[in-house]
């Protein structure tokens, strides 16, 4: 099953340096069956697209957290990351309880973490996004409960395309960033 996990610039640095990479409480994004029961319309593409903006806003979450405890990227601490990884279904628990996306890993002796030989693709922020993600990470909390104002602000960062990067390009891409 393909995963979208929200991650950081530091949480890839654990990758690299690692081979492995914690996954927050075990909590990533899919194209659940529920997700694509829930549009009457769109291919599998467009419905997986749905579920890498969920993890891009969880990135924003993730972002705070690590700015909050001091624990951001000391160069570039406001710059989503998705990554994107295929593990097997059986590992995956559907998690409709919280949001018809949600899945955890469930992945005996591995715990809540994805092996570098897993990840199809890696998405990070441009540089001309900063503005707009530090906006929204200021602004996630009060969108999830109701400001529309911090909504818009959100939806502006969510409308920046994150670049797609090759896993071989981990190394590069954190070393030129």
């Amino acid at each position: 099953m393909r995963l979208f996990v929200p991650a950081t610039l530091t949480m890839l640095e654990t990758l690299l340096e690692d081979g492995r990479m914690p996954v927050r409480s075990g909590t990533a994004f899919a194209a659940t069956p529920a997700l694509v029961e829930s549009y009457s319309e769109g291919d599998a593409e467009e419905i997986e697209h749905v579920a890498f903006l969920e993890a891009a806003r969880a990135s924003l979450r993730l972002l705070g957290g690590e700015v909050d405890a001091g624990a951001a990227h000391a160069t570039h601490p406001y710059r989503r990351v998705v990554v994107s990884v295929d593990v097997p279904d059986g590992e995956v628990v559907l998690r409709p309880d919280l949001d018809t996306s949600v899945v955890r890993l469930d992945r005996p002796g591995a715990g809540g973490t994805v092996a570098s030989a897993e990840v199809a693709a890696v998405h990070v922020d441009l540089a001309g996004a900063v503005d707009l993600v530090r906006a929204a990470v200021d602004a996630v909390d009060r969108a999830d409960l109701g400001d529309e104002d911090a909504e818009l602000t959100v939806g502006d960062a969510l409308d920046a395309d994150l670049a797609w990067y090759d896993p071989v390009e981990l190394p590069f891409l954190l070393s030129l960033l």
